[in-house]
């Protein structure tokens, strides 16, 4: 083995940016620069960027050659150098080499001692071999320097032991072998190390059966007797009794075994049943309360009504009254005393009429002073939108500050708790407002602003001015309500400003004798042409009939909202009205659950028959909301129900079918995509009965008996 000394150390600064120039410079083409120690011949070579300086250079070469840097003169072509020189300056080129000399100057403290460079005189870590040297080689009869460049090592070198000089101290390791490792040739197959898979062995002692021996009585040895016990010949057991007295004891764990098992099993049935009374108690309870609610909430609105659907409540439980009343009278009296108690009943009705048609007067008054306050707050709003990240960024127009000024003139004109001072100052400024535009509007609108201002110097009281007052808040709202003078509210009235747009989808109503667009008329699933507007209709329902769709309009909206979620394109629920519902409900599925009979309108639901076609009257069933959870998990309902139901939920489809295929749209739909229903037995097949004298009678009572005489037939 080649002995080498430990000088290897890590690169110090100067050094090791030489270094990372020198790769660099040999990577686009550097300077070889060549030291010349004067007086001693000792040569030290290093490859360099053109843009190093003569200082980074003494500080490479006091580091090569450990001597300190005042003393190291570096000049070229007899002319010393500054440290601000760089390799550039002194007309090298890339790839050319420069030769410089070195001359060395003990500092006065030190004691002059000649610089020795061998190996075996450098401390431990002071000697480092350089990059790049120069070595004299002979080639036939001519002799080279060829310019070698050391590889440094890129991995630590294995320790292969060495030893110590005794005179110098230095220490000395076996060298290990300098090439890189050959590479394993690459197939394409990851592999990893592991561990030899060989069995383990282990050693473990036993103990083995060991020898015993009996002591008997013999001279000079006593046994004590007194504990022995004879142990008598019991009876002989044969194989078969053994295997027999075995399966008793089998047969007597697996006894104690099953009724551990059964235990555990009734205890399961227990708990279950405890959570089950439980829950069925805290649902009973949560049901009570519903019901109170709403019983309260319906007392409330009956008490205190304000929207449509409270007035419709009060005159359907009008209705329910007159009806009670009426059966009374006809079953208890006759003749005059008939006459006079219903007599009696009309007066009672008209002024129950009377007192709801006031309670609805004050309930409009209230409710034409929110609705403009929310058309002014829509035209004042800010404009806004949501930012990247979340943000809401509101930003006001020049109209809407217009909007809003004229939001704050109307609030201040309507409040009624204003001294005459600062209802003067609202006149002076609501009549600053309008003056900006002359039309009859304004001018009308100033005149009656002149005039109150007139009455208030006078002295008159705030009673008498009530009527002039209504007409400038009624003429100021017009006002704002006009695009000219409020440009905000183009974007919020119902009547176009173009003139051309009433022209469309505009149709006749022969109740009421007035043109209206087509969004007034409600259209019911057996309407052919188009027939009452829906303010018509309403005040036939409240003159004749008295029916109260609140009920059915809201599950028509929450059915809404189910066929929305499931997002495959179903559009025949948007079609179905109030009406049609109620007829589904009331008419084909008799007002109660077709699974359990249970007859709370406001716990029922229709749901989706079939899970995979969309919803239609044809493919729902009537459940409670429990009962509908359970039913839109099921994949097929043929495998859940029973062939028995299934067939009458099908005959309650076909009824469906037959009376909501008229509707328009769903012809279509049926037509596009048909499933074709299992029809009756032929001893069930369906009978549908029609006379004459069946016209009097309404369609429900008309479907019922066709109903009642579809089971009845064999």
């Amino acid at each position: 083995n080649m002995e080498i000394p430990t000088g290897e150390s890590e690169p110090t600064a100067p050094e090791a940016q030489l270094q990372q120039r020198g790769e660099e410079s040999h990577a686009a083409g550097g300077v070889t620069v060549n030291f010349v120690l004067e007086g001693r011949g000792e040569r030290l070579s290093r490859e360099c960027g053109l843009g190093d300086t003569v200082g980074t250079l003494r500080e490479f070469v006091a580091h090569s050659w450990d001597t300190p840097t005042h003393g190291i003169t570096i000049s070229y072509n007899g002319e010393t150098l500054s440290s601000t020189a760089t390799v550039e300056q002194l007309g090298a080129g890339p790839g050319q080499s420069v030769e410089l000399q070195v001359q060395t100057t003990p500092h006065p403290k030190e004691e002059e001692a000649p610089v020795n460079l061998h190996p075996s005189t450098v401390t431990t870590g002071a000697y480092r071999m350089p990059e790049v040297f120069t070595v004299q080689a002979t080639v036939g009869r001519e002799t080279r320097e060829v310019l070698v460049r050391v590889e440094r090592p890129r991995g630590k070198k294995p320790f292969l032991g060495g030893y110590q000089h005794k005179v110098t101290g230095v220490e000395y390791h076996h060298a290990s072998a300098q090439t890189l490792p050959k590479r394993r040739a690459d197939t394409g197959v990851r592999r990893f190390d592991r561990d030899t898979q060989t069995v383990v062995t282990r050693n473990k002692h036993q103990q083995a059966t060991a020898d015993a021996a009996t002591q008997m009585n013999k001279t000079g040895c006593f046994v004590d007797s007194r504990d022995d016990r004879v142990i008598p010949i019991g009876r002989y057991e044969t194989a078969d009794e053994y295997h027999q007295r075995i399966l008793e004891k089998v047969v007597t764990l697996q006894r104690y075994w099953r009724q551990w098992l059964a235990r555990k099993f009734v205890e399961g049935l227990r708990r279950d049943k405890l959570r089950k009374m439980a829950w069925d108690k805290e649902e009973a309870i949560r049901k009570q309360r519903e019901r109170e609610a709403r019983a309260k909430r319906e007392f409330e609105r009956r008490m205190n009504p304000h929207t449509k659907e409270d007035f419709e409540l009060l005159y359907h439980a009008l209705e329910m009254w007159r009806q009670e009343e009426l059966g009374r009278i006809n079953a208890s009296t006759s003749g005059p005393e008939r006459k006079a108690a219903l007599c009696a009943l009309l007066e009672q009705e008209a002024q129950l009429i009377a007192s709801i048609g006031r309670h609805r007067l004050e309930a409009g008054k209230q409710h034409t002073e929110d609705q403009k306050k929310r058309f002014l707050d829509a035209t004042a709003a800010p404009k806004r939108w949501t930012a990247y990240d979340g943000c809401v960024t509101e930003m006001d127009s020049p109209f809407t500050l217009r909007a809003q000024q004229l939001r704050d003139t109307y609030n201040s004109l309507t409040l009624t708790t204003l001294s005459r001072d600062e209802r003067l100052d609202v006149l002076l400024t609501l009549k600053c407002t309008v003056k900006e535009h002359d039309c009859q509007l304004t001018r009308e609108l100033v005149e009656l602003v002149d005039r109150e201002a007139d009455l208030l110097v006078r002295g008159m009281s705030e009673a008498s001015l009530q009527g002039l007052r209504k007409r400038i808040a009624t003429l100021f709202f017009q006002y704002c309500k006009t695009p000219l003078f409020n440009a905000e509210a183009a974007k919020h009235i119902k009547v176009p400003q173009d003139p051309s747009a009433l022209r469309s989808n505009i149709y006749y109503c022969r109740s009421c004798c007035q043109y209206l667009p087509s969004t007034e008329f409600e259209l019911s699933t057996n309407s052919r042409v188009v027939g009452h507007c829906r303010l018509c209709r309403d005040l036939d329902n409240e003159a004749r009939a008295r029916e109260d769709f609140t009920l059915y309009r809201a599950m028509l909206r929450d059915i809404r909202k189910a066929e929305e979620k499931h997002g495959d394109g179903s559009h025949i629920i948007f079609l179905v009205q109030e009406a049609d519902l109620r007829y589904l409900v009331e008419s084909i599925w008799g007002c109660q659950s077709v699974l359990s009979a249970g007859k709370d309108l406001y716990d029922l639901t229709l749901v989706r028959w079939e899970r995979g076609e969309q919803w239609a009257p044809w493919n729902c069933v009537l459940l409670t909301r429990d009962e509908a959870k359970g039913h839109c998990k099921l994949e097929r309902v043929q495998e859940a129900y029973g062939s028995q139901f299934i067939r009458k939920v099908h005959h309650r489809h076909v009824l469906a079918r037959s009376y909501f295929s008229a509707i328009p749209g769903m012809q279509e739909a049926m037509q596009a995509k048909m499933v074709e229903l299992p029809l009756p037995r032929p001893k069930e097949r369906l009978v549908v009965a029609r006379s004459r004298r069946d016209q009097g009678s309404t369609a429900a009572e008309q479907t019922q008996r066709t109903v009642d005489t579809a089971v009845e037939v064999q």
